[in-house]
């Protein structure tokens, strides 16, 4: 009968009611990077889908970033624009395990999603020659589809045994999301084995792809050093320490809130670093990523039909299987043959 009673029933989601001035300007704050979150990560997906040039491994990855960023703000903020707008800050218990699962999932998918485009630029810069032969299209779907089944695997384990967790009638949910260190928080009974299981879990998701694009850097670092251009080298650091620098905010937070016991974190805290990762940095990596790039700005401007031909001189059209592949850096290109081999995509990460 309790059982049932648990799984029955409404959630309040106290957020920052305690704050009401903080909450109307939350509101409008969130309002507006929600908009440019929504804006810039589906134009991302739409011109790679539309543009010829923008068909290649880069791309095909960043657009399932931008479509995991999607999902992430679109998990928890519309839900959130409503509780700050209106008195009411309930969620049902159906809607906060489909919350509590689309954030789990969307946070471990882009955990690995974002090593795999990590390999990817290793590839790239490490790899050139052999570029287009190891990164086919069929590995890329394989990397793709690997990195949301495993983000999804996860969350399918720990959102039932998050859920099923004993609360004594304790309904209040000090977030303004269905997190799972909130819902931890809110539990009655001994909490210190699903404690375990989710470090355990953090192992595989979130450490073991962090290790894998610290590596990935560091073998991309010593190959741009070999560069004999100054300022190829420097375009190529700071297209590197971008990456890093979302990489790096990206993690961090997830480390904090779901590497240590759920009773520790602070409240606070937690509040305003589940409003970063799942707002701010949504909205910072269309621009980041792509939209200063000389290709997206090219396919953006052929499809408000305002192509300068911005292409190349060589005339590439960046696809897998194009004859015409654009030569960015002389030092690591082979003439040894009439069939130019190029660092292809290196050029699409340099804005």
């Amino acid at each position: 009968m309790e059982k049932n009673n648990e799984s029955s029933g409404e959630f309040i989601l106290l957020g920052f009611s305690d704050q009401p001035r903080l909450e109307m300007v939350l509101f409008v704050v969130c309002t507006v990077f929600y908009f440019l979150a929504v804006t810039g990560n589906s134009a991302i997906i739409f011109l790679s889908l539309m543009d010829l040039r923008l068909h290649t491994p880069m791309y095909f990855f960043l657009s399932n970033l931008s479509l995991l960023d999607l999902c992430y703000s679109t998990s928890s903020i519309p839900q959130f624009q409503i509780n700050l707008w209106g008195p009411r800050k309930t969620i049902s218990f159906v809607g906060c395990a489909v919350q509590l699962f689309a954030f789990l999932s969307v946070g471990g998918i882009e955990c690995i999603l974002l090593s795999v485009m990590a390999y990817d630029r290793f590839v790239a810069v490490c790899k050139p020659l052999h570029y287009l032969t190891i990164m086919h299209p069929q590995l890329c779907l394989k990397l793709a589809a690997f990195a949301w089944l495993g983000g999804t695997a996860s969350s399918t384990l720990m959102s039932p045994l998050t859920m099923s967790l004993g609360r004594c009638g304790h309904r209040r949910i000090n977030h303004f999301v269905c997190e799972m260190p909130a819902i931890i928080h809110i539990s009655c009974v001994d909490t210190s084995w699903i404690e375990g299981l989710i470090f355990i879990l953090a192992i595989p998701i979130v450490l073991v792809p962090l290790i894998m694009i610290l590596v990935s850097y560091g073998y991309i670092a010593a190959a741009v050093l070999r560069i004999k251009s100054t300022a190829s080298r420097r375009k190529a650091f700071n297209t590197c320490s971008s990456h890093m620098a979302v990489v790096s905010l990206f993690y961090s937070s997830i480390i904090y809130m779901y590497m240590q016991p759920g009773n520790l974190a602070s409240q606070d805290q937690g509040k305003f670093l589940t409003l970063f990762y799942c707002l701010v940095t949504p909205t910072l990596n269309p621009f980041i990523y792509s939209l200063r790039n000389k290709d997206m700005k090219a396919a953006m401007l052929k499809v408000l039909g305002k192509d300068r031909n911005l292409l190349d001189p060589q005339g590439t059209d960046r696809t897998w299987n194009s004859p015409h592949l654009s030569m960015c850096f002389g030092p690591i290109v082979n003439h040894s043959d009439n069939k130019p081999k190029v660092a292809t995509m290196w050029c699409s990460c340099i804005p």
